[in-house]
């Protein structure tokens, strides 16, 4: 890939200040999505004033050519690149987006790029918890193989930009993620929202019915903690400092989907029973991630589980169920 990659037309950037700041001029790809929602307001928060925003009504970055020319016109210092869908096999959508805009950005003369990728990268029986060493030493979850090969693929045109031409491209796999802006539809939803919009909708003494055993052990991070470390990593970690440039983001905790229930539930004080349909699959028996490089470099979550499903369910009050 990279034999073909030309960067004669790149600009030859100074040397940027480290650790980058809120001075920096910072293009967020996917800024309207859960997690590119999220990074925004961190940003704004921490600062960032000079930031280079499209939606998908603007600009198409699946076009490699209209991706290009945004970044010759617009010529941002730095890139963070936050994933606009998740999920099966409509995630091969998200290849041609997300490695356009590597690429656009590496023949820019961008040194700086935060790459979010996913903890579905890594082998489906892989050790717990998922060290970041675990990628490619086994065979891929099936039911999500094409959103984990585009991920993949992203991190190693990172890893191989860093290691051949010096760029400081980071890569960010992050845990199961939820909070505001989450997708609610029950045919498409993750585990949590779906599970705040069946309690939601039964009536209080009736009965809700949650596929599989209740068994399996998955772990969570608000989407703002998430936000919150991008921005952390941002400013104050190298590529050159983790090996391949991967660092895992996640709590380091986890819970049986059984007990993530039971906590959903009385947030939002539905009191039934709840059916186990164990007809339904299970899917991986645990999905942890090690945290222990991104705690080395001094970031921990701030959220709690419990007050972020609280927060979740008082936005989708707010926003789904009176906005809808």
């Amino acid at each position: 890939m990279l034999a073909g990659m030309a960067n004669d037309d790149a600009q030859t950037p100074g040397e940027a200040a480290f650790p980058w700041g809120p001075g920096t001029r910072v293009l967020l790809a996917g800024h309207t999505g859960l997690v590119g929602g999220a990074v925004l307001r961190r940003l704004r928060d921490a600062g960032y004033e000079d930031l280079v925003l499209r939606s998908i009504e603007d600009i198409d970055l699946t076009d490699g050519t209209a991706t290009r020319h945004l970044f010759e016109s617009e010529r941002p210092q730095a890139v963070i690149v936050a994933a606009a869908k998740v999920g099966g096999i409509l995630a091969n959508w998200e290849q041609p987006y997300e490695l356009n805009v590597v690429d656009a950005a590496f023949r820019a003369g961008v040194r700086r790029l935060v790459f979010l990728g996913s903890s579905c990268i890594y082998p489906r029986l892989a050790p717990q918890p998922l060290k970041e060493e675990y990628l490619l030493e086994g065979p891929l979850e099936e039911t999500n193989r094409p959103y984990a090969i585009a991920k993949i693929a992203g991190i190693e045109l990172c890893r191989s930009l860093n290691r051949e031409y010096g760029t400081d491209y980071l890569s960010l796999m992050p845990t199961n993620l939820y909070g505001p802006g989450d997708n609610f539809d029950l045919t498409s939803s993750h585990v949590l929202p779906a599970m705040i919009r069946k309690f939601h909708e039964a009536l209080p003494d009736q009965r809700v019915s949650l596929w599989g055993s209740g068994t399996p052990r998955r772990e969570f991070l608000h989407v703002d903690d998430l936000a919150d470390a991008v921005v952390f990593l941002f400013e104050n970690a190298r590529a050159a400092d983790l090996p391949d440039g991967l660092v895992n983001v996640g709590s380091g905790q986890d819970l049986t989907i059984r007990e993530l229930a039971v906590l959903v539930q009385r947030v939002v004080g539905h009191r039934a029973p709840i059916e186990w349909d164990a007809s339904k699959p299970d899917g991986t028996p645990r999905k942890l991630m090690d945290v222990s490089r991104l705690r080395a470099l001094g970031w921990r979550p701030a959220i709690s589980l419990e007050d972020g499903v609280r927060s979740t369910y008082e936005w989708f009050l707010a926003n789904v169920v009176q906005g809808g």
